[in-house]
């Protein structure tokens, strides 16, 4: 069994060695049997170098497409958020793009230039993302030559077209006659350029137009439809800033309702025992005297909230009839029904007792005015007489003479010219440089003038008589020999006791001491008065006197209670 196996071995191994060498007819089929497997081969290794390069390049355009896709996201993101982190490359582009991708292909060190640095954007606003200059478009250039921004987004209404022919009110936006359709844009722009031309007067607002000049030696131009005042030039620069040109000193004030409000009582902290015959407030100071019949000068500081008392003096042999700062505010000259007043020094203290007059007899100087330029002070005398005093010496220098007898006082605004009137009803103007009267004329409808102001600023002056009728004259007229007066006042029903214009003679305040809250303000311009006054309240009491602040914030009323009432007035900011 074992020989036979064997020779079968050997048998096959035989037949094996034949086919490999066996006779001539069977060898060609060998050779093309070898030569089929060798271009089988090579066709295998030439389909694996094929693959191998189809796959190399398909991860090399797959690795392209995520660079490409993972660098638009990053640039989305910094465009939508922005990235102090990855800033804008200026100047660089695809091309350089590709010179990284060959040098990283070959081997070289590809650096980031965003790696070498940072850039701060916080602080320039102009700077955007995606790699362009500024944001703007390259070659989209304006009308001007200027670069246009690049839009964000392109709007489908914007593609839109509009019949200008159709509509009557578009037809005026039409270039030529046979005009029809235009573009959504040509249709905004055109809507612009005729605002811009109905609308001429906000050119003045464009801070790129060219600086107009204004003749002053015409009266007025007429420039893009607005008239123009003439003596003005650089207009265009007065325009451009905010500053205040002209210091206001509170403008026109409106009749009909008087905005004010009550503030605490002035001699809240200090009452008087009797009635106040005298309020003033200092001129130069938010300082307020108070004196009454209680013989005591009282002295506050006003600002409306506490009002603080700053001293007093009682004068003892004298109840206070009338009380006044000379208008330089060194002094306060306080008289009574006495032949003798006093001079109170404001900064020493000191207290100069003067009189009885040299010459004269009078038993009562209670009666007194003080000129604006603190030079004279006038008195009342009898039988009509005006005493004129000396205001640095406290001596008499001279007298004047009505025909009736003297009630009532008041200066012109320049302390040149002193009126007077009187139980004669007739009004007197004295030139007190020469001491002669200048006119004389009769206040309509008076019997006996029982008071008299001036405004401190214009030409108005008012007589109150004692019926309680109040006449307001222009006194240039009245010189002029005009005896109608501007505005016959019809308010009180008794008595006009005392009147007093604000400093800019918008308010006139005209009372009566008989009558309960018959104290009346009357708006000058219109010559009405404001129908929210006196309060309803009747806080007022008996008004004795009253005072207006100096730039006429405040206003403070003395009562027969002892009280001076405090308002604040919220046209006048100031005091």
């Amino acid at each position: 069994m074992s020989l036979i196996s064997q020779n079968a071995v050997v048998k096959n191994k035989v037949k094996k060695k034949s086919k490999w060498i066996g006779d001539e007819g069977e060898e060609p089929s060998l050779l093309e049997g070898r030569e089929e497997s060798l271009e089988k081969e090579g066709s295998d290794v030439e389909a694996a170098v094929t693959h191998k390069k189809r796959k190399k390049r398909n991860d090399a355009e797959e690795k392209k497409m995520l660079a490409e896709e993972e660098l638009e996201t990053q640039k989305l993101g910094d465009f939508l958020f922005g990235s102090l982190h990855s800033p804008v490359e200026f100047g660089k582009g695809d091309e350089d793009e590709d010179e990284d991708e060959d040098e990283d292909e070959k081997g070289g060190l590809n650096v980031v230039d965003s790696a070498l640095f940072v850039l701060d954007r916080s602080g320039n606003k102009d700077v955007l993302v995606n790699g362009e200059d500024g944001g703007y478009q390259a070659g989209i250039v304006d009308e001007d030559g200027d670069k246009q921004r690049k839009p964000a987004w392109m709007d489908d209404e914007e593609e839109t077209v509009v019949n200008i022919s159709k509509v009557n009110r578009l037809r005026k936006l039409r270039k030529e006659e046979d005009e029809t359709v235009i573009s959504g844009s040509a249709y905004v722009s055109r809507l612009r350029a005729h605002h811009a031309k109905l609308n001429p007067g906000t050119d003045w607002a464009n801070l790129d137009a060219k600086v107009r000049t204004y003749d002053s030696d015409e009266e007025s131009e007429v420039e893009n439809g607005a008239v123009v005042a003439s003596g003005y030039k650089n207009v265009d620069n007065i325009l451009k800033t905010n500053e205040e040109l002209v210091v206001k000193r509170g403008g026109r004030l409106l009749p009909g309702i008087l905005e004010y409000s009550r503030l605490v009582d002035a001699n809240a902290e200090d009452p008087s025992n009797g009635p106040i015959n005298s309020v003033q407030f200092h001129r130069n100071h938010q300082l307020l005297l108070a004196a009454g019949l209680d013989r005591k000068l009282r002295f506050f500081q006003i600002d409306g909230k506490r009002n603080k008392m700053m001293d007093s003096i009682f004068i003892e042999d004298c109840p206070i009839r009338n009380a006044s700062f000379l208008p330089d505010g060194s002094q306060v000259i306080v008289s009574g029904r006495r032949k003798f007043f006093y001079s109170v020094d404001i900064s020493k203290g000191y207290v100069d007792k003067i009189g009885p007059l040299t010459g004269r007899e009078e038993k009562s100087l209670e009666v007194f005015e003080v000129s604006p330029d603190s030079r004279t002070i006038a008195f009342l005398g009898n039988e009509g007489y005006i005493l004129l005093v000396s205001a640095k010496t406290k001596e008499l220098i001279g007298t004047l003479k009505m025909n009736g007898t003297a009630r009532s006082l008041a200066f012109t605004d320049d302390g040149q010219q002193l009126l007077s009137s009187g139980g004669d009803g007739h009004v007197y103007h004295w030139d007190l440089r020469t001491r002669t009267c200048l006119h004389k004329g009769v206040d309509e409808g008076s019997i006996n003038g029982t008071a008299l102001c001036t405004a401190p600023v214009g030409n108005l002056f008012a007589v109150g008589s004692s019926s309680g009728i109040v006449n307001v004259y222009n006194r240039e007229e009245f010189l002029g020999g005009k005896r109608k007066p501007v505005k016959i006042l019809e308010h009180l029903r008794t008595e006009a006791s005392f009147m007093k214009f604000n400093h800019d003679a918008q308010i006139l305040a005209i009372c009566s001491t008989m009558q309960k809250s018959s104290l009346k303000l009357v708006h000058i311009p219109s010559f009405t008065v404001f129908s929210n006054w006196p309060p309803a309240n009747r806080t007022l009491h008996y008004p004795r006197c009253l005072d207006f602040s100096p730039a006429g914030g405040f206003m403070a009323a003395g009562n027969a209670a002892g009280k001076v009432l405090l308002y604040k007035s919220h046209h006048y900011q100031q005091a």
